[in-house]
């Protein structure tokens, strides 16, 4: 019998057998199909998952409690606030001109001409966004330019910008630190870096507040545990308005061998004769710190962070960290406002002198009305500290009223006890400003503390309303 050709494919078998074969094929698929079928039909099956709604979670619960209680007690919520202009020594709300003590533009550079015609020319320039990461597309020269010159306020070899100050934080200790490492960091650190502590799995460890005794022997006890130790604190605190023992921390340092690495976000442009930084306000040089890092949305009026430090460190936070690499770049229009900044700080130096002396003002005034200002040594932060978190909300709703914009700071932010009015002091507030603002405060939270006005002084009866949903909030 004659066949035809073989099938390259299938050596021996000729176009009929080829045929044949895969009608088999197809034959014991569709039985098989069939029989799984079959087999499933007989046998019960589990009830369709349901997608939690989100108005069930804990999570939401927890808000919507929060939302209720202010309702029931009659105190309005403090926060989101909406301004109608830029936000200076000043604002504008509702029409309203208000006193404004809850912006940290530092050195009065958001409104500057410099700042706003230099962000205008970036925007003719480069258009709004830089549309790729700085990886593949998205580099611009303003980047490279402002990463210069924050390197040479530092006076290191070089910097690298982020599109986010919370990123920067993140996106670094993330990428230097891992499971067989140890961080160990001020109680009072930023939640950006315990965020990044905890992404990179190292072992953390806290020591007390500005307590390097302490520090020590943590580090005395467990330093020979681990392949990489870093220690972070910040420059000023943003909470409290103190600042880092940098010269004990370096002594420390010289004797364990960790990397330091120190948070400027509050400190550039308000520490130092000329604002600087925590180096230039204890005289040390900078190139002895590990790591600097710093927001670009204080002092240098824009958005983002960066680090700054040795060649080597930089190299390495471009080429590996996530939020580098896998992020878009920063803004152009960002980056030339934040070089508007940094020019503004190098050449008016008078800036600086006169926050120092407007934070002096503030932190005397304060305490002269016998206002609880905590830890703060009169720069840029001053909080007026008044314990129980419903009184620090209302205390802000009543200034308000008073033409005083400025925000509570409630738990979990700072523990129950422990709540407060935060002022951030700047460089154009006036010396009225800032003895009526004083004035009015000590008034309003005597009067609130005459009436008992608190958690404490809560109506039960709305108390025991809330009990079972904010046992329901409770549970996660």
């Amino acid at each position: 019998m004659n066949e035809g050709p073989e099938d390259e494919t299938s050596p021996g078998l000729g176009a009929e057998g080829k045929r044949g074969l895969l009608d088999k094929m197809r034959q014991a698929s569709e039985s098989t199909g069939r029989n799984r079928a079959a087999r499933l039909n007989r046998q019960p099956q589990p009830p369709a998952r349901q997608a939690l709604r989100f108005d069930e979670l804990p999570e939401y619960q927890r808000v919507n409690v929060q939302r209720m209680a202010g309702e029931m007690i009659g105190v309005a919520n403090p926060f989101y606030r909406s301004h109608d202009r830029a936000a200076a020594a000043t604002t504008v709300m509702g029409g309203r001109e208000l006193v404004n003590f809850a912006s940290y533009d530092y050195l009065a550079t958001n409104t500057d001409p410099q700042t706003i015609e230099k962000a205008k020319a970036a925007i003719d320039r480069f258009g709004i966004s830089a549309s790729a990461s700085r990886l593949v597309a998205g580099e611009r020269p303003v980047h490279t330019e402002l990463e210069d010159e924050l390197a040479a306020v530092y006076g290191v070899d070089a910097a690298v910008c982020f599109v986010s100050g919370y990123l920067t934080n993140v996106a670094s200790i993330s990428c230097l630190m891992g499971p067989q490492d140890l961080v160990i960091h001020d109680e009072f650190i930023h939640n950006s870096a315990l965020a990044g502590i905890k992404q990179s799995g190292a072992t953390r460890r806290l020591f007390r507040h500005n307590d390097t005794e302490n520090l020590e022997s943590v580090l005395r006890t467990l330093s020979a545990d681990f392949r990489r130790i870093l220690v972070i604190v910040e420059g000023v605190y943003s909470m409290d308005g103190d600042i880092a023992n940098l010269p004990a921390l370096l002594e420390l340092r010289s004797r364990y061998g960790f990397w330091l690495m120190v948070d400027e976000a509050h400190a550039l442009g308000v520490l130092g004769a000329t604002g600087r930084g925590t180096f230039e306000h204890f005289g040390i040089d900078p190139r002895e710190i590990d790591i600097w890092m710093g927001t670009l949305s204080k002092t240098t009026s824009s958005c983002g962070g960066y680090i700054a430090g040795s060649q080597p460190l930089i190299d390495i936070l471009k080429a590996e960290a996530g939020g580098f690499v896998y992020s878009v770049g920063l803004a152009p229009v960002l980056a030339a406002a934040a070089r508007s900044g940094l020019q503004i700080l190098r050449t008016e130096p008078e800036r600086t002198e006169k926050l120092h002396r407007n934070g002096a003002l503030f932190l005397e005034h304060a305490k002269a009305a016998g206002l609880d200002t905590g830890l703060s040594v009169g720069f840029s932060v001053v909080p007026v500290i008044v314990g129980d978190s419903l009184r620090a909300v209302q205390l802000s709703n009543e200034l308000l009223e008073e033409g005083i914009n400025v925000l509570p700071i409630i738990h979990p932010a700072v523990p129950e006890g422990m709540a407060r009015l935060r002022f951030f002091i700047t460089c154009n507030h006036t010396a009225e400003q800032i003895r009526h603002s004083v004035e009015v405060t000590a008034r309003k939270l005597k009067d609130l503390q005459d009436r008992n006005f608190g958690l404490a002084s809560l109506d039960m009866d709305k108390v025991m309303q809330l009990a079972p949903l904010l046992q329901a909030a409770g549970k996660s």
